[in-house]
């Protein structure tokens, strides 16, 4: 049996590899690219989480299932890092004509997203919940984003563990990226990427930044 330190930095170790092969391996475009044309697979509403861990979220119709109760979700990547919420901000800034300075006050005062959103890490877990959050083409509207930006970047902590993962404005555009400030009615715990993370439907749990605190615009 191995210990639980031990697992812990394997199961790290494989979930680092993954994102490395998925993220840079040359080919990975062509199979994006020809997922938008296969059928996308429709899930029991039975279906053990454990099941899915090994499959692409972006061939998996989700209609079915239930959200799984929050504390059966797991999580990976940074998981101990302290927001304190009367200072934090979340930024957009670069390309636009009016940048962003958002307190946490703000952001529920904002309009609300409500999505069920399956989260993949690939052979790690799976978690299914109800995400609530708010659009960042909201955000991208109040800052006069110019209508030729393709692509933005959001950003994590400045923490060595922190992440940034760029997404094209169509996602943005149809919610199917957006930011998350609850899960399951609950407020969003702190090893979940407390005040803002990433949910990203067909992306996988890599892409989902937590603790998010910057959008940045560049067309470049």
């Amino acid at each position: 049996m191995i210990p639980g330190s031990r697992r812990t930095f394997i199961q790290k170790l494989c979930y680092s590899m993954v994102a490395v092969v998925l993220n840079y391996c040359p080919w990975l475009t062509l199979i994006r690219s020809a997922s938008a044309k296969i059928k996308r697979q429709i899930l029991p509403a039975d279906t053990p989480m454990a099941s899915l861990i090994n499959k692409n979220p972006r061939f998996l119709d989700t209609r079915n299932l239930q959200p799984i109760p929050l504390k059966q979700f797991e999580t990976m990547g940074l998981s101990d890092y302290a927001v304190d919420p009367e200072t934090w901000r979340l930024e957009v800034v670069g390309q636009v004509k009016r940048p962003l300075s958002l307190s946490f006050a703000d952001i529920p005062k904002l309009p609300a997203v409500e999505r069920e959103v399956l989260l993949i890490c690939p052979g790690v877990f799976a978690n299914f919940g109800r995400w609530k959050g708010i659009s960042i083409s909201t955000l991208l509207e109040a800052a006069q984003v110019d209508s030729s930006v393709t692509h933005i970047t959001i950003r994590g902590p400045d923490d060595p563990d922190g992440k940034s993962k760029r997404f094209p404005v169509s996602a943005i555009q149809s919610d199917a990226v957006f930011l998350a400030y609850e899960i399951n009615g609950q407020e969003l715990p702190r090893k979940h990427g407390y005040p803002l993370r990433v949910v990203a439907e067909g992306y996988f749990g890599f892409d989902w930044i937590k603790f998010v605190r910057r959008i940045e615009i560049d067309n470049t």
